[in-house]
């Protein structure tokens, strides 16, 4: 693998069809080249184009998917919605230096008629997102199973903040042998904490002030913990107490778990993911710090 290239501005060439993007990459393999993948679904922030030079740095070709997969939304949750604009993100990533190429594929493209394949991972899907979004983590591991394979990717590169849905990726490599390394990356936050989002774009100016209780609620509980507070009922209450005097907040959950299983533990003995889902006005968000 090679050392990071230089940052120069440089537009990416755009594919539309999967089995293009195949033989490009395929042909690059052949040369001994390492393939960097990271898959998004655009509306690209800092955080994702952390991720992309992550993968300048670790391989030699980097390619991006922007894609909003309608399999991982339900029905009535924001697929419609999601904020699709590819140009803005081309120019991010021209100016980020980092992509060599991007995957921008329609629905139909990714999904073609008659399609049917499912593909279900188990243990770590059944809490938290997987109960509050039963479908979800199908959908994203039929669509990131489709783009390991169709890159033939070296090491895919995803964020922490969505922690469970990385949890899940790497089970899937482990339990069906894929060849491919998962390397996670930190969270990127705004000055404020607030962890970066697509989703923060749906934020009212008022709402947007009030976001951060996340992040504050998270390290509200690292402190305790820090202070010796093992018990996770009175540590999960406080927390509560914290964000539920935000007006616009409503929460889904919060858990303190272990970090490999996403279990729940009922006192922090050792290491401990704490993972929370609120929404603000009509914004869900999510984030979680890892307790060491």
């Amino acid at each position: 693998m090679t050392s990071e290239k230089p940052v120069v501005d440089v537009t990416p060439e755009v594919i539309g069809e999967p089995n293009i993007l195949s033989q490009r990459l395929a042909a690059l393999r052949r040369q001994g080249k390492t393939i960097g993948l990271v898959p998004t679904m655009g509306a690209l922030h800092e955080g994702h184009l952390s991720l992309v030079r992550r993968s300048r740095q670790m391989c030699d070709v980097t390619a991006v998917s922007i894609f909003v997969n309608p399999t991982q939304f339900a029905p009535g949750e924001d697929y419609e919605k999601y904020p699709r604009v590819l140009e803005a993100d081309l120019e991010a990533l021209a100016s980020a230096g980092g992509a060599d190429f991007v995957l921008a594929p329609s629905p139909a493209a990714m999904y073609p008629e008659g399609f049917d394949a499912h593909v279900h991972i188990g243990g770590v899907t059944k809490r938290l997102e997987g109960e509050c979004r039963p479908t979800h983590f199908d959908g994203v591991a039929v669509v990131v199973l489709k783009l390991f394979n169709m890159s033939g990717a070296d090491v895919a590169f995803f964020g922490q903040k969505d922690y469970q849905q990385a949890a899940v990726i790497q089970k899937m490599v482990r339990d069906l042998n894929l060849q491919v390394k998962i390397e996670v990356c930190p969270i990127v936050r705004e000055a404020d904490g607030l962890a970066m989002s697509s989703r923060n774009k749906y934020l009212s100016a008022e709402e947007r002030a009030q976001a951060p209780v996340l992040k504050k609620a998270l390290d509200l509980a690292k402190e305790q913990i820090e202070a010796g507070n093992r018990d996770t009922a009175d540590l999960k209450h406080q927390m509560r107490r914290l964000i539920s005097a935000v007006p616009s907040a409503a929460i889904d959950y919060i858990s303190i778990a272990d970090p490999a299983t996403l279990e729940e533990l009922d006192s922090v003995g050792g290491p401990a993911v704490i993972l929370l889902a609120v929404k603000i006005g009509a914004t869900r968000l999510i984030d979680n710090i890892v307790i060491p």
